[in-house]
């Protein structure tokens, strides 16, 4: 896992509700919401996205294993606030390094490989999202 989980913590506490209300709006940043698998509880976790031809790719920057990738997968889908606009998130899953490193920019690929990122998530826009 490239980012300790220490700083995952202190992410969710701190900087992803400063995050929140930007990453809905941005270009480039989502608001993924998912539900708890076992409370059944509605999360909202900020997230850089990148556009491929039928929705996005995320970098697991903390892995896999985290609640949220968790969450999307066991659920077969979500929903995210992007632009503003609330979108409907379909077939969430893992992707191999070289598919999702080709799915992102350049410049971003650099960073992800210094880094150490190795995992990524890949989302389809629902059919029904408008």
């Amino acid at each position: 896992m490239p980012i300790p989980m220490a700083v995952a913590r202190f992410n969710r506490r701190v900087t992803n509700p400063l995050l929140g209300g930007l990453s809905k709006r941005a270009p480039g940043m989502a608001t993924i919401l998912h539900r708890g698998r076992k409370s059944g509880k509605t999360y909202q976790t900020p997230m850089m996205i990148f556009d491929t031809d039928d929705g996005w790719v995320m970098a697991l920057t903390y892995g896999s294993k985290v609640d949220w990738v968790r969450n999307l997968v066991a659920a077969e889908g979500g929903e995210m606030i992007h632009r503003r606009k609330r979108v409907l998130l379909d077939r969430p899953r893992l992707i191999s390094e070289a598919e999702g490193m080709a799915l992102i920019p350049a410049i971003v690929r650099a960073v992800l490989r210094t880094m150490g990122v190795t995992e990524f998530l890949r989302v389809d826009k629902a059919p029904d999202s408008i």
